[in-house]
C-alpha cells in the first residue's frame, strides 16, 4: 500500500470518494497503457479507458499517473460470521459458519441495489469501511473455527487484487473460498479466481439484454459466457445459480422459465438454481416484495422442465427451501439461514441414495455455551422483512443469544458467538424475536438485516 500521487487537494471525482478509499492505494493487476498517459482495465467487460488522473465506471479503480491502482486493497466493510445458505449455497456443507467479506465499488449500477450504500462508491462512509490485510483476516477466521471465507455483498469483482492474495492465503491455511457475485467480469479474472476459488454462488439477473442495459448499465453476454467459463473449468468448483426476481420487471413465469432453459440447454440439470425474493431498495422502492406464490410457481416449474434441485430464497417459512431426495425424504431442513442435517454418511436415510451434497466436513456439533450470571439482556423482535440481525462488539466477548416466542419464551437452545460481528436469523417456527444477553458494560449493536448477503449501515437498532 501506498499514498496515492496528488491525493492532497484532491478535486473532481476523487473528492466525491471517502477518505479511507483515497488514502493509500495498491497496484492494480489486468491492464493496459494507452497514448496520452490512458489505462484501460481489463477486469470486467467495460474495459473503461481511463485518462490521467481518473477513475472507472467502479469509482475504486484510478489512474495513477499513467499506472493503473485499486483504491480499496484490504478496505472492506466489517468481517461477518454468516452461515453458508446466506450466500444461497445449499449443497455446499449446509449450516457450516462463513465468514462474510465484502469491499466498496461495483462494476454494475443496478437501480434496484440493496447495499447501494457500499456498492456505490461515492456514496459509501468513512464510519463504515474497515482496513484489514490477508494476514488478519486468515487468522481471524481460524481462531473462530471458520473454515469457509465468502466474498460477498456488493460485489466482489472489482476487489480482484486483495481477492486473490487473501484467498491464496487462505486455501494454503486449509480454507475454502466462496465467491458470491453477479459476475460482470473479464475471462482473464476468470482464470485468476478458478486458481483459488472453491465454489462458486452467481448472480444471473435476467436472459433479456435489455434487463441488463437498463437497469445494471452492463450487458448480458458477458455474464452467460463467465458462468459457462466457471461450469467448463478443469479444476470443478461448485456451482450454484440464483434468479433475484424483481417485482414488475422479471418475476413472470417466462422470465423464469427462460433462467432454467438456459441453465439445462448450457450447465446441465444437476446445478442448484435459486428463485430469490426481492426487497424494494435505493431508486426502486413503489413496488412490494416479490409474491411469495410466484416464487413456489417459479420452482414447480422448472422441475418439471428437469432442473433438479430448485429453490426459493429469502423466504424464511417454506419447504421450498429444504433438501430432499428423489425418493422424497429430507435431507437438510432449512429455515431462515438456518440448516439442520438429516443424512446417514452422506446417504439418504430412506433408500440409501448417494446425495448429491458436498459433505466435506462432519456435522459440526452444537456449542457449548457459558453461563448466564452476571449477563445484561435486551430482546430485539422480528417485524415483516426483517427476521435476522447482525449483532456487532468492539472486541470478541463471548455474547449469548436466544430466540424468544411472542410472550419473549424461550425458543430453542441458547447460543452464543464471539465475532466482532454475526448473523443472528429466525430459524425455529413460533420465534418472533432474539434476546441478546452481553457484558453489562458493553452492550454490542444491533442492525436489521433485510435479506440474505444484505449488510446493514446506519443507525444501530441500540
Amino acid at each position: 500500500m501506498r499514498p496515492v500521487t496528488g491525493m492532497s487537494g484532491k478535486t473532481g471525482k476523487l473528492a466525491r470518494l471517502p477518505i479511507a478509499l483515497t488514502s493509500t492505494s495498491h497496484p492494480a493487476r489486468l491492464w493496459s497503457p494507452g497514448e496520452g498517459g490512458r489505462v484501460t482495465c481489463h477486469l470486467s467487460p467495460r474495459e473503461c479507458n481511463i485518462p490521467p488522473g481518473g477513475l472507472g465506471f467502479c469509482g475504486v479503480r484510478h489512474n495513477d499517473g499513467g499506472r493503473l491502482v485499486t483504491l480499496n486493497y484490504g478496505k472492506s466493510v466489517a468481517m461477518t460470521r454468516e452461515s453458508i445458505e446466506s450466500e444461497a449455497v445449499y449443497h455446499y456443507a449446509p449450516g457450516e459458519p462463513i465468514l462474510s467479506l465484502g469491499n466498496i465499488g461495483c462494476m454494475m449500477a443496478c437501480d434496484y441495489c440493496h447495499n447501494w450504500q457500499t456498492s456505490q462508491a461515492r456514496l459509501a462512509k468513512d464510519a463504515d469501511i474497515r482496513a484489514y490485510t490477508s494476514e488478519e483476516i486468515v487468522a481471524y477466521a481460524v481462531r473462530h473455527g471458520i473454515r469457509v471465507l465468502s466474498w460477498t455483498y456488493n460485489d466482489p469483482v472489482v476487489w480482484q487484487e486483495f481477492v486473490v492474495d487473501t484467498a491464496r492465503l487462505a486455501r494454503s491455511r486449509g480454507l475454502v473460498n466462496l465467491y458470491k457475485s453477479a459476475f460482470y467480469i473479464g475471462p482473464r479474472a476468470v482464470d485468476e479466481l478458478l486458481e483459488v476459488m472453491d465454489i462458486f454462488s452467481l448472480s444471473l439477473k435476467s436472459m433479456d439484454p435489455e434487463f441488463y442495459r437498463k437497469h445494471t448499465k452492463g450487458r448480458l453476454e458477458p455474464v452467460l459466457a463467465a458462468i459457462e467459463q466457471v461450469h467448463a473449468a478443469p479444476q470443478r468448483p461448485h456451482l450454484e445459480i440464483s434468479n433475484l426476481c424483481v417485482t414488475g420487471r422479471n418475476d413472470n413465469l417466462s422470465d423464469a422459465r427462460q433462467i432454467a432453459a438456459w441453465m439445462l440447454e448450457r450447465l446441465g440439470p444437476d446445478v442448484p438454481l435459486h428463485y430469490v425474493r426481492f426487497h424494494p431498495d435505493f431508486k426502486y422502492t413503489e413496488v412490494e416484495r416479490t409474491s411469495i406464490p410466484f416464487l413456489e410457481e417459479a420452482r414447480r416449474q422448472a422441475l418439471a422442465m428437469g432442473v433438479r434441485h430448485v429453490y426459493v430464497g429469502n423466504v424464511p417459512d417454506t419447504d421450498s427451501a429444504s433438501t430432499r431426495c428423489a425418493c422424497g425424504e429430507l435431507l437438510v431442513e432449512r429455515r431462515g439461514t438456518a440448516a439442520r442435517r438429516f443424512l446417514a454418511g452422506g446417504t439418504c436415510p430412506a433408500c440409501g441414495a448417494r446425495s448429491s451434497l458436498v459433505l466435506p466436513w462432519p456435522e459440526r456439533a452444537a456449542p457449548a455455551t457459558g453461563g448466564l450470571a452476571g449477563r445484561a439482556h435486551a430482546t430485539f423482535w422480528f417485524r415483516a422483512g426483517v427476521q435476522a440481525f447482525h449483532v456487532e462488539q468492539d472486541g470478541e466477548d463471548e455474547i449469548h443469544f436466544q430466540l424468544v416466542d411472542g410472550e419473549g419464551g424461550s425458543v430453542g437452545a441458547l447460543d452464543s458467538a464471539s465475532c466482532t460481528r454475526f448473523l443472528i436469523a429466525n430459524s425455529a417456527a413460533g420465534a418472533r424475536g432474539v434476546r441478546v444477553y452481553h457484558p453489562p458494560a458493553r452492550p454490542p449493536r444491533v442492525l436489521e438485516v433485510l435479506d440474505r448477503a444484505h449488510f446493514p449501515t446506519g443507525d444501530a437498532l441500540r
